[in-house]
C-alpha cells in the first residue's frame, strides 16, 4: 500500500489535537520585536518591488500569482497580528525569501516549481470573487509525465480545523519542498479553503477555483491529458470531513469516490445550545449546507467514510447512513475501535484500500441512471440531468431518470423544468420520454455542440420546450435559477463590488448603521475569507463594474445614486418618509432595508442592499456549523442605538421562486 504524503499526515495529526481541545478561537499572538517586524517589512517591500518589475515586463498569472502569494501571506500575517507560533516570524521571513527566490527565477524566464515531480510545492490562483491571491499545494509523483499515455488520478484533500492556520503557516508546511514517499500513484491538491470556514461560501468556491487553476495550468504546460477527469477523489478529516460530506453530496458527479473522515453533516444536533426553533427563514436556509438533506445523492457517488468508535463526530456518518438504509443505497463506513478524534496512518491505509475499489475504473462517463436531490438551484445538476427550476425553494426536489431502450423514464418532485443531455454519439432520432406518468415523443435539440432535451411543467403538465423560449421567459418573468437563488450570503460566491454612497443621506442614524456595516464587512472578509473587500464610491462605478459584478450597495436613495437607480426594479418602495415592503410600511428615519435581488441593471447578477455576510466574527470563532444565513432574502432592520451596528430584525423572509414576497 502506498504511503500518503507526509504533509497530509501532519495535518491529520494536528487536527486531532486541536479538535480534542475543541478550541475554535486562535491562540494569542506571539508578536515579534520591532527589529524583526522591520525586517519583515523591508523584505516585503523588496518583494513588492520585484513583483512590480515582473508586471512591467508582462509576467501574468498563474506565474505571477505563484510569486505574489508569498507577499500576500506576509502582509496578512502582519495586518492581523497572526504570529500564532513562536516561530511565526521566522516562517514569515522564510516565505518572503522563497517569494524573492521565485521572483529572481522568473526574471530569468524560469519557473521550476511548475515542473517538480516527486515533490510538494505551493501554487496559487487569483480568485474571480475578489481578485485575491489564494494558495494551494500540489504533490506530483516522481514519475509524473514520464509516460505521456498514462492518466493520473487526482485527490483533492480538505484540511481540518486549525485555529492557528494562516497563509504563512500553510506555505511553511510546504516550504521545504521535501521529496515525497516513493511509489505515490496519484496527484494531490491540498486546499487552503480561505482558512477555517468548512469550505462554505467563498471557501466552497476556493475548492472549485483551485482545481480549475491546477488543471488549466497543466493544460497550458501541455500536461492536461495526464489528468484523468473521471478519477477525482474528494477526501478530508474533521472539518475536512464536513467539507467532503457537503461538497461531495451537493455535487456528486464531480468525484469518483468520497472519503469523509468524521466532521459534521447537519447543523441541528451538532451545534450545542442551538434554539429549538429558529426563525422560519433561517430554518429554511439550513437546507443549503446540511449535507444530510442530500444523503441520497450517494446513489451517484461511492462513499467511504471513517471515524473513531469513540469520536462524537462519528454521528456525521451515522446521520447519512440512517438516511441511506431505507433506500438500499450502499455506503462503506470504517470505524476504528477505541479511537477518538484521530485518523492514524494504519486507518488511512485501510481507507485507501477502499478508495482503490473505485479509483481504478473511475466514474462512468454516462451512467445509465441518475438519482439526485436538491433543495436549491444553487446545486441544480448531476451528470446528464439538470433541473431548470423548482416549484418551491428549500423544499426537497428530486429527479430520478433512467435510460431505457428507446428513451428515458423520469420521475420528479418539486421540479418545473428539466434538461437532459444525451450521450456523445447520439442521433436526432425521436425519443420516448415517460415523465411523471406522461408519455412524450421528443426530438432532441442541437445546442452547444450536443443533443439536449428540454422539458417544462405548467399546470402539472409536462411538455417539450425550446431553450431560447425558456431563456426569454426568465428575462420577462424573474425566476430563481442557478446563480440567482439567494439568500443574501449567496452574493459573495461570485464577483461582487461594494458601493458606498457619497451624497448627503436622509438620516444620520441610518447612514451610520450602513457605513458601520460596510466597515464590519471589510474587516471580517479580510480576517475570515482572506481577501481585500472590493469597494468603490458610487460616482466611480463604471459600465464594466455593472456588467461583471453583483453590486452591494450601502446607504439610502439620497446618499447612494445606484440605490436610487435600482429601486424601480426592486419589490420595495423607499422614500424619505417611509419604506414599503410586502404591503407593510416602516419609517425611513428608523429603519434600513437589507435584501438580495436580481439586479435591475444586469439580470445575470445580484444587487444587495446594506448587507455583507449575515453571520459575523463571533460565529466564525465557534464551530463552522454556525456559518448559516441569519436573514434570508430580505429584512427590515431597526438600528437600536446601543452601538452603530446594533439592530433589531423587525421583519425578514425569503422571496418565492418568482422573487416575490409570498406566504410566510
Amino acid at each position: 500500500m502506498k504511503t500518503l504524503p507526509l504533509a497530509v499526515a501532519a495535518l491529520f495529526a494536528a487536527c486531532a489535537i486541536l479538535f480534542a481541545a475543541m478550541q475554535y478561537a486562535p491562540p494569542p499572538s506571539v508578536k515579534p520585536d520591532d527589529a524583526t517586524l522591520k525586517s519583515i517589512e523591508a523584505r516585503a517591500d523588496q518583494l513588492a518591488d520585484k513583483l512590480a518589475q515582473l508586471r512591467r515586463v508582462g509576467v501574468h498569472d498563474p506565474i505571477l500569482g505563484d510569486i505574489e502569494i508569498y507577499h500576500k501571506a506576509a502582509i496578512w500575517t502582519v495586518k492581523h497580528d497572526e504570529f500564532y507560533n513562536k516561530a511565526s516570524a521566522d516562517w514569515t521571513l522564510a516565505i518572503l525569501d522563497r517569494g524573492l527566490l521565485r521572483a529572481s527565477q522568473q526574471a530569468r524566464g524560469e519557473a521550476p516549481w511548475l515542473s517538480a515531480p516527486g515533490r510538494t510545492v505551493v501554487r496559487a490562483y487569483r480568485s474571480a470573487i475578489d481578485g485575491s491571491v489564494q494558495p494551494f499545494a500540489v504533490t506530483l509523483p516522481a514519475d509524473y509525465g514520464k509516460d505521456p499515455q498514462k492518466k493520473w488520478r487526482l485527490d483533492v484533500v480538505l484540511h481540518g480545523r486549525n485555529p492557528s492556520l494562516t497563509e504563512v503557516s500553510f506555505l511553511h508546511a510546504h516550504l521545504a519542498e521535501k521529496p515525497i514517499a516513493a511509489g505515490l500513484n496519484y496527484l494531490q491538491l491540498d486546499i487552503y479553503g480561505r482558512g477555517n470556514n468548512a469550505y462554505r461560501w467563498a471557501g466552497e468556491m476556493d475548492v472549485q477555483e483551485a482545481i480549475e487553476s491546477f488543471i488549466n495550468t497543466e493544460r497550458a504546460l501541455g500536461r492536461g491529458n495526464l489528468i484523468d477527469a473521471e478519477r477525482l477523489v474528494l477526501r478530508g478529516f474533521s472539518m475536512g470531513g464536513a467539507g467532503t460530506w457537503h461538497l461531495g453530496l451537493h455535487r456528486p458527479d464531480h468525484w469518483c469516490v468520497l472519503g469523509p473522515g468524521a466532521g459534521f453533516s447537519t447543523t441541528r444536533g451538532y451545534v450545542k445550545d442551538l434554539p429549538d426553533k429558529l426563525p422560519s427563514y433561517v430554518e429554511k436556509c439550513l437546507h443549503i449546507y446540511d449535507a444530510v438533506d442530500y444523503a441520497e445523492n450517494a446513489f451517484d457517488v461511492p462513499v467511504v467514510a471513517y471515524a473513531g468508535a469513540d469520536d462524537e463526530q462519528l454521528q456525521a456518518a451515522r446521520n447519512i447512513e440512517e438516511k441511506l438504509k431505507p433506500l438500499h443505497i450502499p455506503m462503506t463506513l470504517l470505524i476504528a475501535p477505541g479511537l477518538k478524534h484521530q485518523f492514524p496512518e494504519e486507518w488511512q491505509k485501510k481507507a485507501e484500500e477502499e478508495y482503490a475499489k473505485y479509483t481504478v475504473k473511475g466514474r462512468p462517463e454516462y451512467p445509465p441512471q441518475v438519482h439526485f436531490v436538491t433543495y436549491t438551484m444553487k446545486y441544480p445538476s448531476c451528470h446528464w440531468a439538470e433541473i431548470l427550476g423548482l416549484e418551491h425553494t428549500y423544499q426537497r426536489a428530486m429527479v430520478d431518470a433512467k435510460q431505457v431502450e428507446k428513451g428515458y423514464a423520469i420521475k420528479t418532485e418539486n421540479v418545473r423544468g428539466l434538461e437532459i443531455v444525451l450521450p456523445s454519439g447520439a442521433t436526432r432520432e425521436q425519443l420516448a420520454v415517460a415523465i411523471d406518468g406522461q408519455d412524450l415523443n421528443v426530438r432532441p435539440y442541437t445546442n452547444q455542440g450536443g443533443l439536449h432535451v428540454y422539458l417544462e411543467k405548467r399546470d402539472k403538465i409536462w411538455s417539450v420546450a425550446l431553450p431560447e423560449r425558456l431563456a426569454t421567459a426568465r428575462l420577462r418573468h424573474l425566476q430563481k435559477i442557478g446563480g440567482l437563488t439567494g439568500p443574501i450570503d449567496d452574493a459573495f460566491m461570485g464577483p461582487f463590488l461594494c458601493v458606498r454612497g457619497t451624497a448627503q443621506p436622509w438620516y444620520d442614524k441610518t447612514q451610520e448603521f450602513a457605513a458601520a456595516n460596510l466597515e464590519r464587512f471589510q474587516a471580517e472578509w479580510s480576517k475570515y475569507f482572506r481577501g481585500e473587500l472590493p469597494v468603490k464610491d458610487d460616482v466611480d462605478v463604471v459600465a464594466e463594474d455593472i456588467g461583471t459584478h453583483s453590486l452591494i450597495l450601502f446607504g439610502d436613495p439620497s446618499s447612494n445614486s445606484l440605490i436610487k437607480q435600482v429601486l424601480v426594479g426592486l419589490p420595495l418602495q423607499w422614500t424619505q418618509k417611509e419604506i414599503t415592503l410586502g404591503g407593510k410600511k416602516y419609517s425611513s428615519a428608523e429603519h434600513v432595508p437589507a435584501l438580495i435581488y436580481p439586479s435591475p441593471l444586469n439580470p445575470e447578477r445580484y444587487v444587495v442592499l446594506n448587507s455583507g455576510h449575515t453571520f459575523h466574527a463571533a460565529d466564525f470563532e465557534q464551530t463552522n456549523a454556525m456559518l448559516y444565513p441569519r436573514l434570508g432574502d430580505y429584512a427590515i432592520l431597526k438600528p437600536t442605538g446601543k452601538d452603530k451596528l446594533a439592530a433589531e430584525v423587525v421583519h425578514a423572509g425569503i422571496f418565492d421562486d418568482s422573487w416575490q414576497i409570498g406566504d410566510e
